[in-house]
């Protein structure tokens, strides 16, 4: 008996332990936040380099093109001849190649109506109901009538939609050079009824404005990053195109004025001798704009509808595309600008239907863009930037199309829209930087243009006017957005024809990310002398994504991994705030201070030790590491800022303590109290938390 009650007794401690055995968790990989970006990164190499610059070894293609192209004004049509040579600078083989036919998207069979979804609402205007509903279907698409080699005899293609393929007739080797021909017309959409990037709009006079662009069928972009970037163009996500030279002869009505990308070559011939001397003078002129033609020429000129013809005569060296406008209305204002001792032309054509809005403040914005621009990257190197009354956003080489016309009954107008004519044209004048010389993907990576260009648009509106009304950019803009419905927000990094907010996701949210890294978190000197590298490294070249996060830290020696995870591969928000709070005096002994906590409202200290102290605990219930921005307020009415780096959240990604020690007693704690951060919640950025109600406090906090 004595035996068995041993053994049960043994048995009892062996269950026991194996009770209070310790259950084995199972591991994780590295959430960590500031893990760094290896993983998602391409592994660098002798093209793209670690520190973000081109490689020893970088190459890319160059193609040249000779074009002749006649407008019919009659019939709102282009048609058009084309030499390409395309040289082929990469280290591969080339079988076939690849051009893009924008146009094609507009063609009878186009499938990019169908890849959007719709519903038929209560009630449409007439403009809109004639668009989405046209009796007669609109065929636009690019007509191929040959392509030819160089002899004249037959190349075979494919086109798929908005690409044709070349099909070589033997493979083209490293360093070779193939010439073709290419002919084509096509019918000019009217932008204003059907929509699109280019095309005319029609006046009651009988006069058409024509901004024309995807005009001909060009090279897709072949590099060691995609291969053949030849992803389909749906409408919304833009261009990847190769640099070239241009040479184009534009054949018009006679009296039509033209601009287009390019040097102007027959001057002589195409301008009045009158226009050639006012030229010369707005040449010399870098406080105002000189009218080359002027309103009342031009409203002459428009009565007329000469069936004449003039060609006018272009050569665009090093540009990535080409593009022109061309109307018998336009009004041309010139005017100087002095880009560090070189004279760079800023140009303005109108009709007068956008004046004096487009000539009190046109030419005048181009100038300030060129040189806020140039002083942030690079120093502009093209002759001349054209501004042109559009009604649209869009932007090329040399050449952009904007909106803007008078909304008063007087034919004045508000400062709404001035404001917003301004705007569009210091970011489409801005493009010139970011894509059309910095040459990004724009049709996989959209914001590397339009939210790069975004921010410096920040930078050129508070030049122009201190208190220009920015509406896109600062942190407390984009909280709507970042703190929405999780389900239709995209992360940044996301190609833009898969985003649900495009103006939002493209534009405003990285804009914002880097005026925080400048403002907040780099500061001015760090931030711009690395933004500054990243631009000149990549003149004229194709950088990534990777190549843009790698030189803005190698630049600056600042860690920005977590940054780029949190704000461009998440849609994580920011949300910080203060949990609690503690209060401890000091009392003295004879070799050590001891703390008590005090709970009560006021504090007893010994007459030795009058310093406060305060445990305080930050926690954060937004995803996004940001640093934390503290805003002490004292009693006596002073107040101190302490600034701790988001790398304070490197163990704890939820809360933190700090201890903060003072000689006068904190009446109020306030978190990011200028709203750097985006902050999505502010109702508790506050110590001791405001018994107001809450969503009023938040109105209030972001009011403005």
């Amino acid at each position: 008996m004595k035996k068995l009650g041993i053994l049960l007794l043994s048995l009892f401690f062996i269950a026991n332990t194996f009770a209070q055995k310790k259950e084995v968790q199972q591991g994780h990989t590295n959430q960590n936040k500031f893990k760094q970006l290896k993983d998602e990164f391409a592994t660098p190499n002798d093209q793209r380099t670690a520190s973000g610059a081109p490689g020893k070894n970088y190459t890319q293609q160059k193609v040249d093109y000779v074009m002749d192209i006649v407008l019919d004004d009659e019939k709102q049509k282009i048609t058009g001849a084309e030499t390409i040579t395309y040289h082929n600078n990469s280290r591969d083989e080339l079988t076939y190649l690849w051009l893009q036919l924008d146009q094609n998207m507009r063609a009878a069979d186009s499938k990019s109506p169908d890849i959007e979804t719709a519903a038929i609402p209560e009630k449409l205007s007439q403009a809109k109901f004639n668009q989405s509903y046209p009796d007669v279907v609109f065929d636009g698409g690019f007509k191929i009538m040959s392509v030819t080699n160089i002899d004249g005899s037959s190349l075979s293609y494919t086109i798929n939609q908005t690409m044709m393929r070349i099909n070589l007739p033997k493979p083209l080797a490293s360093g070779a050079t193939f010439k073709f021909n290419v002919k084509w017309w096509y019918y000019i959409n009217n932008h204003i009824t059907q929509g699109g990037r280019s095309g005319f709009e029609h006046f009651e006079d009988g006069n058409n404005n024509y901004v024309i662009a995807q005009f001909y069928p060009r090279l897709c972009v072949y590099d060691n990053v995609e291969g053949w970037q030849n992803d389909q163009f749906w409408g919304r996500s833009e261009f990847a195109l190769e640099f070239g030279d241009f040479t184009v002869n534009i054949t018009v009505p006679e009296d039509h004025m033209l601009g287009a990308t390019g040097v102007l070559k027959n001057e002589t011939i195409v301008l009045s001798k009158k226009e050639q001397e006012r030229l010369a003078i707005a040449k010399k002129t870098f406080d105002k704009p000189v009218l080359i033609r002027s309103q009342e020429e031009a409203e002459q000129i428009e009565k007329g509808n000469s069936k004449k013809t003039k060609t006018w005569k272009f050569f665009a060296e090093n540009v990535r595309d080409y593009a022109f406008a061309t109307s018998r209305k336009f009004i041309w204002d010139a005017m100087a600008v002095d880009i560090n001792g070189k004279t760079v032309m800023a140009y303005s054509l109108y009709s007068k239907e956008a004046n004096p809005l487009y000539g009190d403040h046109s030419t005048r914005a181009v100038a300030q863009t060129l040189k806020t621009y140039s002083k942030f990257t690079f120093e502009y190197p093209y002759h001349k930037a054209i501004s042109v009354d559009g009604q649209m956003g869009m932007e090329y080489p040399q050449i952009c199309f904007n909106p803007g016309r008078p909304d008063l009954a007087d034919g004045g107008y508000s400062d709404k829209v001035k404001y917003r004519m301004i705007k569009v044209t210091i970011h489409e004048v801005g493009h010139n930087f970011f894509p059309m010389i910095v040459n990004s993907d724009e049709r996989q990576w959209t914001w590397m243009d339009e939210g790069l260009n975004s921010y410096m648009e920040m930078q050129a509106e508070l030049d122009y006017d201190k208190d220009f009304p920015i509406t896109r950019g600062y942190p407390k803009n984009i909280v709507g957005y970042m703190n929405g419905d999780q389900s239709l927000i995209a992360p940044i990094m996301t190609k833009g024809d898969n985003v649900y907010e495009f103006g939002n996701n493209a534009y405003g949210k990285p804009a914002t990310a880097l005026w925080i890294l400048r403002e907040t978190i780099m500061g001015k000197e760090l931030f711009d002398h690395a933004f500054k590298t990243y631009s000149q490294r990549w003149m004229f070249k194709h950088p990534s994504p990777e190549d843009f996060f790698r030189t803005m830290e190698d630049a600056s020696g600042v860690d920005l991994d977590w940054f780029w995870r949190g704000w461009f591969y998440t849609t994580d928000v920011t949300d910080i705030g203060v949990k609690g709070v503690k209060k401890f005096y000091t009392t003295q002994g004879d070799d050590e201070v001891v703390f008590t906590e005090d709970a009560s409202e006021g504090l007893g200290f010994s007459k030795k030790h009058k310093k406060y102290h305060y445990e305080i605990t930050y926690n954060k219930p937004g995803g996004l590491v940001m640093p934390i921005i503290v805003e002490f307020t004292y009693k006596d009415g002073t107040k101190e800022r302490k600034t701790y780096p988001a790398q304070i959240w490197r163990l704890n990604d939820k809360e933190v303590t700090k201890v903060f020690s003072s000689s006068k007693e904190i009446e109020n704690i306030t978190i990011d109290p200028d709203l750097e951060t985006a902050d999505v919640d502010t109702t508790n950025n506050n110590w001791p938390q405001d018994k107001t109600d809450k969503f009023d406090q938040f109105k209030n906090k972001i009011k403005g």
